[in-house]
């Protein structure tokens, strides 16, 4: 169940209060006249369960409560109320199952950014990979993986493909790219320090690595894999259930790829510097699809189980 918190223009409320209170997936609704100061207005506190809530906040969208007020939404982990289990017993399909799009829209738009944390994550993601390969050693590309932050711009650009944000699209895809530049060339430079201080050589390359080869090496099985992590990731994101993204960061070879890449270049290794790029695009271009077609069913998933119980669709992918 959600909690929201909207501030709401005096004019506006008793509108947002009969939306509110006329909807079967909404409960606990409480009036505070004239509580808001920045920006001023009543405050309306409700509960709402997650099968219900796009519709709700759709709706309160087209009142234009987010641009006069505001909508603040939290996650209730524990609701004991008999009004509330007749909201979720009213609310198509699973709370569990539920997606709410603003929520995911806001979630993933925020890894759009190109922030310093972000850039250095991935540097060091890149940058323990790179020494993962050299020795050989799964467990380093593992926590490679797992420090990753790469999959961000990739759900938020799934989303934005499929509700066409030209804008975010363009951030992600800016957030990917410069990303993985930068990683790549402080990992080129790192090879060389390494190099340079006698704890790797090409050498180490170029023989033979059983645990770590297959990074460099694409097949058919490679897009098999980052096209079913794609659609974990993009579940465990609409699901809220973040816990499950874990999973999905250690299945896939973006950030191994990377770094096998730049210390391919390092050591002018010309076919290992392919198959690796190779991989990355590989990678990259199965999970937005798998996030793109996942998003889409869920969408049109959703639709359908509304006009079975009879309750207005709200279309979340294509407000705002």
């Amino acid at each position: 169940m959600l909690h929201l918190r909207v501030i709401v223009p005096v004019e506006l409320s008793d509108m947002v209060v009969d939306l509110l209170s006329g909807d079967p997936a909404v409960t606990h609704v409480v009036v505070l006249p004239a509580a808001a100061k920045i920006p001023p207005g009543d405050v309306v506190l409700c509960d709402v369960v997650r099968e219900g809530a796009d519709r709700v906040l759709v709706a309160l969208r087209k009142l234009g409560v987010d641009r006069s007020g505001a909508i603040a939404v939290e996650n209730v982990d524990a609701v004991l109320s008999t009004a509330a289990e007749r909201a979720d017993l009213a609310a198509p399909g699973l709370g569990t199952d539920a997606v709410v799009w603003d929520e995911v829209a806001r979630k993933t738009g925020e890894e759009t950014r190109l922030s310093a944390t972000y850039l250095l994550l991935i540097t060091l993601a890149t940058a323990i990979a790179g020494i993962g390969v050299l020795l050989d050693q799964p467990i380093l590309i593992v926590g490679a993986m797992v420090v990753g932050p790469e999959f961000g711009p990739l759900a938020a650009l799934s989303v934005a493909l499929v509700r066409w944000r030209i804008a975010i699209i363009r951030q992600s895809a800016a957030a990917l790219v410069t990303g993985f530049l930068v990683a790549m060339t402080a990992t080129v430079l790192s090879t060389w320090a390494l190099t340079a201080a006698g704890l790797v050589n090409r050498q180490t390359l170029l023989v033979e690595r059983p645990m770590t080869d297959f990074i460099w090496r694409p097949d058919a099985l490679s897009w098999v894999v980052g096209f079913l992590a794609g659609i974990a990731g993009i579940l465990s994101v609409t699901s809220n259930k973040s816990g499950s993204l874990v999973g999905v960061l250690i299945s896939v070879t973006t950030v191994p790829a990377a770094a096998n890449v730049a210390v391919a270049l390092a050591y002018d290794v010309p076919n290992e510097a392919a198959g690796s790029a190779l991989q990355l695009l590989i990678n990259l271009a199965a999970i937005v699809l798998a996030g793109v077609l996942t998003l889409s069913i869920q969408r049109v998933w959703w639709a359908r189980a509304a006009a079975r119980r009879g309750t207005p669709p709200a279309d979340g992918l294509t407000s705002g």
